[in-house]
């Protein structure tokens, strides 16, 4: 086993959390190395950015980049009845000035791609196709990982810190047995991809719309660029499976008659590539941090994407935590209480948004109804859907309480701290 030079951070991942945190610590001088188990470009999902992404990517110095690139304006996100009838569409121009206003419909393998060249660019280290095996860790302290490069070499890196942003692998809760599924939220996803399918006209060709189908379950139907059309059904696996139909090709193609909308924008299209499908992937990571290792993105919480807030949820827990760990390096303290205000601010934006997810969910609550008895309620829905998800809705809950279970918050995902670890090994 061969053992590199030592680093200041190690970062596992490269996708949006791991290369917004890697790029915002590599500016502050400190010596990152990036561990991607996969050659980029690289597929993936999740293609929708909330307009509060605006944020982090100005941090990273990226805004004017996807100013100027070829993905598609996002300007709004509608919904639309099983029977074909579309919601007036939620513009987020009616609530924020034009630089939040606006966001983008991306393809994930570019936007990817250019988030981790921004890291290399910044200085961080980043070696590809290297697949962390295990934590180094002695007396409860994480003292960096052990990883297998392509060619089946075993490399050692030591560290102050690691970060895992493995994404939905969730590395650290995985192998530490910390994850914790949600189970109200144990829902199915089946998604392909359609060349040419109808767009809608003027701004309203790049929203993002949700499409319901029976048993609240719904499509996502998202416009990309090169005439790309990201589609995909989501619910319970007892409804999607009904039948004893279980190939995702033909529980996708029996769907798209649930909705007369999304059934008369694909007509038109060509599907193209392969049928995914995905389940169970609502979690929580029982604990955020301990000394040494810090959770970032969907490795410490993966909330369900009808709303798509994972992509806003990565980047912005990606440049909290590098700044949380500039602030462990001055002050030469990295135990688990350094994290606690990073914790709470992170906890509070999934809880946030979970409630919002949960009303979705309930066959009791409708947004059109709310708004009809509530109107001043519109704002704060708007401001969650948009990915502000850090304030007090605590008048928009209490509504929402008139008509659908608002979940109380996970006792879990704190900091893993001396004293806890101690008491859960007596």
């Amino acid at each position: 086993m061969s053992t590199p030079s030592k680093f200041d951070t190690i970062v596992i991942g490269a996708g949006p959390a791991g290369s917004a945190a890697s790029a915002i610590l590599a500016e502050h001088g400190l010596r990152v190395l990036v561990l991607e188990r996969e050659k980029f470009p690289r597929y993936h999902i999740g293609e929708s950015l909330l307009p509060f992404t605006c944020f982090p990517l100005k941090r990273l110095g990226l805004f004017e980049k996807m100013r100027h690139s070829a993905f598609v304006k996002k300007y709004s996100v509608q919904f639309v009845s099983p029977s074909g009838k579309a919601s007036q569409p939620f513009y987020f121009s009616t609530r924020y000035e034009t630089d939040v206003a606006q966001t983008w419909q991306v393809l994930r393998s570019e936007f990817d791609q250019l988030l981790m060249e921004n890291a290399r660019t910044k200085g961080a280290t980043i070696l590809e196709e290297t697949t962390v095996q295990e934590l180094i860790q002695e007396d409860g302290r994480t003292l960096g990982v052990r990883a297998r490069k392509k060619s089946g070499e075993l490399i050692e890196f030591r560290a102050p810190m690691t970060l895992d942003c493995s994404g939905r692998e969730a590395f650290v809760p995985t192998r530490l047995n910390w994850r914790i599924r949600e189970p109200k939220l144990n829902k199915v996803a089946v998604w392909t991809y359609y060349r040419g399918a109808l767009r809608d006209a003027g701004v309203d060709g790049g929203a993002t719309t949700v499409a319901y189908v029976p048993e609240k379950g719904w499509f996502w139907y998202i416009p990309q660029h090169n005439e790309m059309i990201s589609v995909g059904v989501v619910a319970e696996g007892k409804y999607l499976t009904r039948e004893g139909v279980r190939e995702p090709k033909e529980i996708f193609i029996r769907e798209i008659g649930q909705n007369q909308w999304i059934k008369d924008h694909l007509a038109g299209g060509t599907q193209v590539g392969s049928y995914h499908l995905t389940s169970e992937y609502s979690f929580r990571s029982r604990y955020s941090a301990s000394e040494g290792l810090l959770l970032a993105g969907d490795s410490f919480g993966f909330l369900d994407p009808v709303f798509s807030s994972g992509v806003m949820l990565a980047l912005k827990s990606g440049t909290m935590a590098a700044d949380a760990i500039q602030a462990a390096f001055e002050a030469q303290d990295f135990s688990a209480e350094r994290f606690t205000e990073y914790s709470r601010v992170l906890r509070e934006g999934l809880e946030n948004m979970r409630k919002l997810v949960y009303a979705f969910y309930d066959p009791n609550f409708s947004f059109r109804k709310l708004t009809n008895k509530y109107p001043e309620m519109a704002g704060p829905i708007t401001d969650c859907l948009s990915g502000d998800v850090n304030k007090d809705f605590s008048a928009l809950y209490a509504a929402v309480a008139e008509s659908a279970e608002v979940p109380e918050p996970l006792s879990y995902g704190f900091p893993l701290l001396r004293n806890t670890a101690e008491a859960s090994c007596a």
